[in-house]
């Protein structure tokens, strides 16, 4: 049975719900304005805000605490990007009235760290382009020792409490600990009660519902159409969905299967651990299963990236063994 009352998981809680709530206040405000990634993929205020607000709790709680969070507030300190941290600094200082330009770039920094054999891992907005349209993302933040996910939890403001795909719900908070289950309440009453997520319990491939990206440059879209003809799986049952958001409709059983295949313009690229560490204990406590596409388990003892593990492949389990034929074929 989850402990909702452990000082870890007390955290985790509060800081998802008050970093969705960060995220809803700069999106309504329309206040956005991208920076460029080495993965190109944009950045929002939300993204540093969040990720100062989560260092600052983190640390507060847990002195010694390790974080390795997505961002670096290296560019923010240039003098041609004056204007984003004075506006980041800005919704911080909403929550946190003490925050400043020198420490809110602090605090960011401070998920910089090295990962060791135990820490915390932020991904403060997954699924920006999401973000941006209005549509699915998630704020995921876990905590690993000795390659272990411990503890996970996604904010998700873009399903409804059954973890379908929902704009202007009410949004969903979904937990999961280690030999404790998964968990889901809805992300805007903090008095709701927990439900259990369960997988699906499809095994027929044909049956099964396939999870995609908007995102054709996450992927390789044709192979998933090859995985899909394998497994006889209608167009109807492929569903688009952004960011870890899709780890919790699995976790649900909103769906069986989701592939992340390497994109052609991308073939050696490395998935980072905070794009993967809450949702994979999340599905997996649920009765799913995650793996690589050579169907190794994720090893988080690499540091930063994940070197060992070749893409993503997350089901409810028990059509795991049969998606594992497909992606063989269909990348042969």
């Amino acid at each position: 049975m989850l402990n909702l009352k452990t000082s870890e998981m007390s955290l985790t809680v509060s800081v998802l719900r008050e970093s969705a709530g960060l995220a809803h206040c700069i999106q309504q405000d329309m206040m956005m304005m991208d920076m460029t990634k080495s993965d190109l993929s944009p950045v929002t205020v939300a993204d540093f805000a969040i990720q100062a607000l989560v260092a600052y709790r983190l640390r507060t709680l847990f002195p010694d605490a390790v974080l390795v969070g997505e961002e670096s507030a290296d560019r923010l300190r240039a003098p041609e990007n004056t204007v984003m941290l004075n506006t980041i600094v800005r919704y911080v200082k909403e929550i946190l009235p003490h925050a400043d330009c020198d420490n809110v770039c602090t605090w960011i920094d401070m998920g910089a760290a090295t990962a060791g054999e135990r820490f915390w891992t932020l991904d403060p907005i997954d699924g920006t382009k999401g973000y941006r349209r209005g549509d699915q993302y998630a704020v995921a933040l876990a905590l690993l020792d000795k390659g272990r996910v411990l503890l996970g939890g996604l904010a998700c403001p873009g399903l409804d409490i059954d973890c379908t795909p929902a704009s202007g719900s009410c949004g969903v908070l979904a937990i999961a600990q280690h030999d404790c289950g998964a968990w889901c309440a809805p992300l805007d009453d903090p008095a709701a009660p927990y439900s259990q997520m369960r997988s699906s319990e499809c095994a027929v491939p044909a049956e099964a519902h396939l999870l995609r990206s908007f995102e054709s440059g996450h992927t390789n879209v044709s192979q998933i159409e090859g995985i899909a003809d394998f497994l006889n799986i209608p167009g109807d049952n492929m569903v688009r969905m952004d960011s870890q958001a899709k780890y919790a409709a699995l976790a649900a059983g909103r769906g069986e299967l989701l592939f992340r295949l390497l994109s052609p313009s991308r073939p050696d690229y490395q998935e980072c651990i905070w794009d993967h560490a809450a949702g994979a204990i999340l599905l997996e406590e649920a009765g799913g299963r995650v793996t690589d596409l050579n169907g190794l388990p994720f090893d988080f003892t690499t540091g930063r990236k994940l070197t060992g593990n070749v893409g993503l492949f997350a089901s409810n389990g028990l059509l795991h063994e049969a998606g594992l034929k497909a992606i063989k074929q269909a990348t042969a």
